[in-house]
């Protein structure tokens, strides 16, 4: 698509504190912005400020390489390399950093991609130390990273199961209404065909009394086949409440494992059911932490008070040590305050993933039962048709003998 523009710059685009980097080049440095534009062909600068330069010319036809037209005249290939061999270094510089802005957003989408595949997985921010690092400057042993990677990983794992397993169902739920409406296309087709025999035979029926006996035998016909269309509709809705039923219970238990797994590793209340191995997390280790920084501000505060501490504490840190319930408290009060940090994190992972799965369901339920509801429509709708063009054509019949055609 060749696009094409008339362009009146705006006094804003043409002042000088606009680009007060632009040396060499003031006044045509200000349409550089027109490269992003792939498409564009043709160009009009005439009246604008840009074209005082004596050079503008060149230098646009060097900046924009796919501009075929200029103030309405044809710029030949031949003017291009020229304009391009005197501008080469400055273009190459544009380029370059052109290069380096699509590098940087290329970059910053392929994070944040990242990043929602990790919200996906219900376990953002875990590939690392990023939850030791809301609670520590410095953490030198990596376990409660460790313990977080292991989170992270075996959420992106338990993503594609639940992913395949929610592909799983719909190809399921599709083939079995797929299958169930091939049934119920053939039973319509059975039924057409008879229904166009009756047409034909009341038409040609004169008999009121035959006509009346064929009428009632048609409405025989319809009420069988909106019994069987419907008990085929009944059928295909308990198989799709057993299907639904079996994956929520598949997808109740992937979910469950997974938060089962996530807490044993940082849970906040360890039950006498949990195994032994799972006292290695993410609160033991804190409560470890604890208890040795504890251990060290008591042996410290003992040398303070001794007036044999060697090394020089900042003001802010002596103030801890004016008691020992002062330093404990503060220690008990940082303790809590990370244990909260851990407990927070813990409840956002088993709140979002247990929302995504009642929302799933929820969305399930409602499509089956807006399904439901158009199929019984569509078939009242057809079985109403069928009557009234029965009925008319019996009122037609009924006539046409009264009035001797």
């Amino acid at each position: 698509m060749h696009v094409t523009y008339a362009l009146k710059i705006v006094p804003q685009l043409v002042s000088q504190d606009a680009y007060p980097t632009v040396t060499m080049f003031p006044l045509p440095m200000k349409v550089v912005y027109l490269r992003r534009f792939k498409d564009l062909h043709c160009v009009n600068l005439a009246g604008n400020p840009v074209c005082k330069d004596e050079d503008y010319k060149s230098f646009v036809a060097a900046y924009m390489p796919n501009l075929a037209y200029l103030d309405y005249r044809l710029l030949d290939e031949h003017a291009k390399e020229q304009a391009l061999a005197k501008h080469q270094d400055a273009v190459e510089k544009t380029e370059h950093d052109e290069l380096q802005v699509r590098k940087a957003v290329e970059d910053r989408l392929s994070q944040e991609d990242a990043l929602q595949l990790h919200r996906e997985a219900f376990v953002e921010f875990l590939n690392g130390s990023h939850l030791y690092d809301g609670m520590f400057t410095d953490d030198p042993q990596h376990q409660l990273g460790e313990l977080c990677v292991q989170v992270f990983e075996m959420g992106l794992a338990q993503r594609q199961q639940r992913e395949a397993e929610v592909q799983l169902f719909f190809a399921g739920l599709k083939e079995a209404v797929a299958e169930n409406q091939q049934m119920a296309a053939q039973l319509v087709a059975q039924f057409e065909k008879r229904r166009r025999k009756w047409m034909q035979e009341l038409q040609e029926v004169t008999d009121a009394h035959v006509q009346e006996v064929t009428i009632m035998q048609c409405h025989d016909d319809i009420t069988q086949f909106r019994d069987a269309v419907m008990t085929l509709e009944m059928h295909l809705v308990d198989q799709l409440e057993d299907l639904i039923k079996d994956f929520e219970r598949n997808i109740s238990n992937m979910v469950g494992s997974f938060t089962e797994t996530a807490q044993g590793i940082y849970p906040l209340y360890l039950s006498t059911s949990q195994p032994a191995a799972l006292m290695s997390n993410c609160r033991d280790l804190e409560n470890n932490h604890h208890k040795e920084v504890t251990e060290v501000a008591v042996a410290t505060l003992e040398k303070v008070a001794k007036n044999t501490l060697t090394e020089e504490l900042p003001d802010e840190v002596r103030m801890l040590f004016v008691s020992k319930d002062t330093l404990t408290n503060t220690a008990s009060a940082s303790n809590e305050k990370h244990l909260l940090h851990i407990n927070n994190r813990e409840d956002e992972l088993v709140t979002r993933v247990n929302a995504w799965m009642a929302e799933l369901m929820r969305r399930i339920q409602e499509e089956e039962v807006k399904r439901n509801r158009l199929r019984i429509s569509e078939i009242n709708s057809y079985i109403k048709y069928a009557k009234d063009r029965l009925h008319s054509v019996a009122s037609d019949s009924l006539e046409a003998e009264y009035l001797g055609y």
